[in-house]
């Protein structure tokens, strides 16, 4: 994988064209009224073809697949193809530091772990997915199968292959620090998504019963207290704060590659860190030098994309409430004053 990593880019990148031109061809054949229960994604019949194509045009299509039955497109390339990949990636990495120095780093380790948790955590919570905006509001275009096809595996898993060609040691004190970040932003996010999920399915349930809401003319519940009370969306802050811990341990990232002719006798004097290839006078140094802190802007990526993501998706869904619940959002609004982050935003 490591090595043949532009081939398996382009065949992704490819895969998502035809997955994109595919579910847009086929989103011609839903009917209103049809005996399928298909749908046309809100924003995504406009007209513009090129628009359509990219934002998708049905809200989620599904096939059926001889022996497996029928899956949801959107649904399956998000989890079985996106995060799978993702984490395969991590390890493939693994290995290569280890190939290439004889080591695995605490650093690579720990990212991989919590990056590992991250989805096996999406497939155990599987059900709760069904209730997010992804899933019942986006269609599928060529927007999410980029995503789940190229971006989720190959530029979320930057700080691994970072990691590793410069294998940095965080040490006891840098791994408990960063274990500690991930179990803040991991209990936020996990506790929050459990309470509206239980409160959503079962507002009986006894660990949710207690909670206050308003009532909208919709018949909806809003939910005021809890979680739910301190941020409109306080999941998104525990999914940031976990976001850190996959850029802290890379450091800061940057590398410069030298590569020397020694002669034999001058070969048992290399520097401690260094490993050579392509024979025994030819060596590879991997060290920082002036490039120390410019390879921040790689993985350190992540980080500063997520925020951006997270507060579109939030502003679209707060355009989305705004339409569904009228008055009674504004109402909502008055009450649980912030979006993300309690005082601040």
């Amino acid at each position: 994988m490591y090595d043949n990593y532009l081939q398996i880019l382009t065949t992704n990148l490819i895969l998502a064209y035809i997955t994109a031109t595919f579910v847009y061809v086929r989103s011609f054949s839903v009917k209103p009224g049809n005996p399928e229960f298909r749908e046309l994604a809100a924003g995504g019949h406009s007209g513009n073809m090129l628009y359509d194509w990219f934002i998708g045009r049905e809200l989620n299509p599904r096939i059926t697949i001889p022996l497996i039955g029928e899956i949801d497109i959107k649904e399956f390339l998000e989890l079985r193809t996106g995060l799978m990949a993702w984490i395969l990636y991590d390890f493939a990495f693994c290995a290569h530091q280890y190939k290439t120095y004889g080591y695995v780093t605490d650093s690579i380790l720990l990212l991989s772990a919590f990056q590992t948790m991250y989805v096996l955590d999406s497939y155990w919570m599987e059900s709760s997915i069904l209730t997010t905006m992804d899933i019942t509001t986006d269609g599928f275009g060529f927007m999410l199968a980029f995503a789940d096809a190229v971006w989720e595996p190959f530029v979320y898993s930057w700080q691994t292959r970072y990691l590793a060609v410069y294998p940095l040691t965080l040490g006891p004190y840098g791994s408990a620090g960063v274990i500690g970040i991930l179990s803040v932003g991991y209990y936020i996010f996990r506790s929050a998504n459990n309470e509206k999920n239980r409160f959503r399915t079962n507002p009986n349930d006894p660990r949710v019963a207690h909670l206050k809401y308003i009532e909208t003319k919709s018949g909806s519940k809003l939910l005021i207290s809890g979680w739910w009370g301190t941020a409109r969306h306080i999941n998104y802050l525990g999914d940031w704060i976990m976001a850190w811990t996959y850029c802290l341990p890379t450091g800061i990232a940057g590398y410069l590659i030298n590569h020397r002719s020694l002669a034999p006798a001058a070969e048992q004097s290399l520097a401690d860190g260094s490993f050579s290839y392509g024979g025994p006078s030819v060596h590879t140094e991997v060290v920082q030098g002036a490039a120390r802190g410019w390879g921040m802007v790689f993985t350190y990526f992540y980080v500063v994309y997520f925020a951006i993501l997270l507060i579109h998706r939030e502003m679209r869904d707060e355009e989305k409430c705004i339409r569904k619940y009228g008055d009674d959002w504004k109402r909502y609004r008055g009450i649980v004053k912030y979006r993300i982050i309690p005082g601040i935003y």
